[in-house]
Protein backbone atom coordinates (compact mmCIF):
# COMPACT_ATOMS: atom_id res chain seq x y z
CA UNK A 1 0.00 0.00 0.00
CA UNK A 2 1.63 3.45 -0.98
CA UNK A 3 0.53 6.65 0.23
CA UNK A 4 0.74 10.04 -0.55
CA UNK A 5 -0.51 13.73 0.52
CA UNK A 6 -1.86 16.49 -1.51
CA UNK A 7 -3.04 19.73 -0.37
CA UNK A 8 -6.55 20.85 -0.46
CA UNK A 9 -8.35 24.06 0.64
CA UNK A 10 -9.86 22.20 3.46
CA UNK A 11 -6.56 20.39 4.54
CA UNK A 12 -4.04 17.49 3.77
CA UNK A 13 -5.19 14.71 2.09
CA UNK A 14 -4.18 11.09 2.49
CA UNK A 15 -4.47 9.13 0.12
CA UNK A 16 -3.77 5.08 -0.17
CA UNK A 17 -3.65 2.79 -2.86
CA UNK A 18 -1.85 0.65 -4.60
CA UNK A 19 -2.40 -1.34 -8.29
CA UNK A 20 -5.55 -2.73 -6.83
CA UNK A 21 -6.93 0.67 -6.71
CA UNK A 22 -7.27 3.31 -4.33
CA UNK A 23 -8.35 2.01 -0.84
CA UNK A 24 -9.22 5.15 1.47
CA UNK A 25 -9.01 9.20 1.44
CA UNK A 26 -8.89 11.06 4.28
CA UNK A 27 -8.52 14.35 5.58
CA UNK A 28 -5.93 15.21 7.99
CA UNK A 29 -6.81 17.98 10.96
CA UNK A 30 -2.43 18.26 10.58
CA UNK A 31 -0.63 19.05 7.73
CA UNK A 32 1.70 16.75 6.11
CA UNK A 33 4.23 17.61 4.06
CA UNK A 34 3.47 16.73 0.02
CA UNK A 35 6.21 14.92 -1.69
CA UNK A 36 6.51 12.66 -4.65
CA UNK A 37 3.20 10.82 -5.16
CA UNK A 38 3.59 7.01 -6.18
CA UNK A 39 2.58 6.03 -10.02
CA UNK A 40 -0.23 3.93 -8.30
CA UNK A 41 -1.79 7.23 -7.06
CA UNK A 42 -0.98 9.84 -9.55
CA UNK A 43 -4.20 9.70 -11.54
CA UNK A 44 -6.33 9.51 -8.28
CA UNK A 45 -3.70 12.97 -6.82
CA UNK A 46 -4.70 14.63 -10.39
CA UNK A 47 -8.53 13.68 -10.61
CA UNK A 48 -8.60 14.98 -6.91
CA UNK A 49 -6.66 18.13 -8.04
CA UNK A 50 -9.38 18.81 -10.85
CA UNK A 51 -12.39 18.20 -7.88
CA UNK A 52 -10.82 21.01 -6.21
CA UNK A 53 -10.15 23.88 -9.21
CA UNK A 54 -13.72 23.36 -9.99
CA UNK A 55 -12.72 20.94 -13.57
CA UNK A 56 -14.14 17.80 -12.44
CA UNK A 57 -17.48 16.60 -11.48
CA UNK A 58 -16.94 12.94 -11.77
CA UNK A 59 -14.00 10.47 -10.45
CA UNK A 60 -13.10 7.59 -12.54
CA UNK A 61 -10.72 5.72 -10.64
CA UNK A 62 -10.48 2.06 -9.85
CA UNK A 63 -11.50 2.00 -5.93
CA UNK A 64 -10.55 -1.03 -3.38
CA UNK A 65 -12.07 0.08 0.04
CA UNK A 66 -12.59 -2.79 2.59
CA UNK A 67 -15.48 -2.80 4.01
CA UNK A 68 -18.43 -5.12 4.56
CA UNK A 69 -20.89 -6.37 1.77
CA UNK A 70 -23.71 -3.67 3.25
CA UNK A 71 -21.23 -0.97 3.97
CA UNK A 72 -20.44 -1.35 0.13
CA UNK A 73 -23.84 -1.48 -1.08
CA UNK A 74 -24.22 2.02 0.88
CA UNK A 75 -21.17 3.40 -0.39
CA UNK A 76 -22.22 1.85 -4.63
CA UNK A 77 -25.54 3.81 -3.64
CA UNK A 78 -23.66 7.03 -2.70
CA UNK A 79 -21.62 6.74 -5.86
CA UNK A 80 -25.08 7.82 -7.77
CA UNK A 81 -25.92 11.07 -6.20
CA UNK A 82 -25.13 13.54 -8.68
CA UNK A 83 -22.66 16.21 -8.31
CA UNK A 84 -24.57 19.16 -6.38
CA UNK A 85 -26.80 17.42 -5.17
CA UNK A 86 -28.29 16.32 -1.99
CA UNK A 87 -30.14 13.21 -0.59
CA UNK A 88 -31.57 12.30 3.04
CA UNK A 89 -30.17 9.73 5.08
CA UNK A 90 -33.98 8.29 5.11
CA UNK A 91 -33.91 8.81 0.98
CA UNK A 92 -31.01 6.81 1.05
CA UNK A 93 -32.93 4.52 3.35
CA UNK A 94 -35.66 3.99 0.96
CA UNK A 95 -33.39 3.26 -2.31
CA UNK A 96 -31.72 0.56 -0.59
CA UNK A 97 -35.19 -0.57 0.32
CA UNK A 98 -35.57 -0.77 4.08
CA UNK A 99 -36.56 2.21 5.79
CA UNK A 100 -35.88 0.81 8.74
CA UNK A 101 -32.16 0.67 7.97
CA UNK A 102 -31.56 4.24 8.28
CA UNK A 103 -28.87 4.05 11.19
CA UNK A 104 -27.62 1.35 9.82
CA UNK A 105 -27.04 3.24 6.65
CA UNK A 106 -25.74 6.66 8.39
CA UNK A 107 -23.11 4.49 10.24
CA UNK A 108 -22.16 2.95 6.63
CA UNK A 109 -21.68 6.08 5.98
CA UNK A 110 -20.24 7.47 7.95
CA UNK A 111 -17.21 4.89 8.03
CA UNK A 112 -16.66 5.79 4.12
CA UNK A 113 -12.99 5.12 3.51
CA UNK A 114 -12.99 7.68 0.20
CA UNK A 115 -13.54 10.97 1.04
CA UNK A 116 -15.00 12.74 -1.75
CA UNK A 117 -14.59 10.24 -4.34
CA UNK A 118 -17.37 8.46 -2.61
CA UNK A 119 -19.79 11.23 -1.78
CA UNK A 120 -20.91 10.80 1.77
CA UNK A 121 -20.84 14.63 2.28
CA UNK A 122 -24.04 14.69 -0.08
CA UNK A 123 -26.00 13.09 2.79
CA UNK A 124 -27.74 15.63 4.87
CA UNK A 125 -30.36 15.14 7.52
CA UNK A 126 -34.34 15.09 6.99
CA UNK A 127 -35.12 18.38 7.37
CA UNK A 128 -31.90 19.51 5.46
CA UNK A 129 -29.67 19.66 8.60
CA UNK A 130 -25.79 19.36 8.00
CA UNK A 131 -25.96 16.36 9.98
CA UNK A 132 -22.15 14.54 11.00
CA UNK A 133 -19.59 14.01 8.58
CA UNK A 134 -16.10 12.38 9.49
CA UNK A 135 -13.91 15.16 8.63
CA UNK A 136 -15.84 17.78 10.31
CA UNK A 137 -19.45 19.93 9.60
CA UNK A 138 -17.13 22.79 8.13
CA UNK A 139 -15.45 20.45 5.31
CA UNK A 140 -19.04 19.28 4.43
CA UNK A 141 -20.20 22.66 4.16
CA UNK A 142 -17.67 23.87 2.09
CA UNK A 143 -17.66 20.79 -0.17
CA UNK A 144 -21.22 21.67 -0.30
CA UNK A 145 -20.82 24.63 -1.64
CA UNK A 146 -18.58 24.13 -4.14
CA UNK A 147 -20.62 21.92 -5.49
CA UNK A 148 -23.18 24.18 -5.33
CA UNK A 149 -24.87 25.00 -8.77
CA UNK A 150 -25.93 28.33 -7.73
CA UNK A 151 -22.47 30.29 -7.34
CA UNK A 152 -22.22 33.66 -4.95
CA UNK A 153 -21.53 36.51 -6.74
CA UNK A 154 -20.82 39.82 -5.63
CA UNK A 155 -23.30 43.14 -5.81
CA UNK A 156 -20.45 45.83 -5.67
Amino acid sequence: METAYIQTPIGTAELKGDANGLASISVLNNNKPHGIVPDTLQDAAQQFQEYFDGDRKVFNLKLNPSGTEFQKRVWDALLKIPFGKTISYLELSKQLGDVKAIRAVASANGKNPLWIVVPCHRVIGTNGDLTGYAGGLHRKKWLLEHESPAKQTTLF
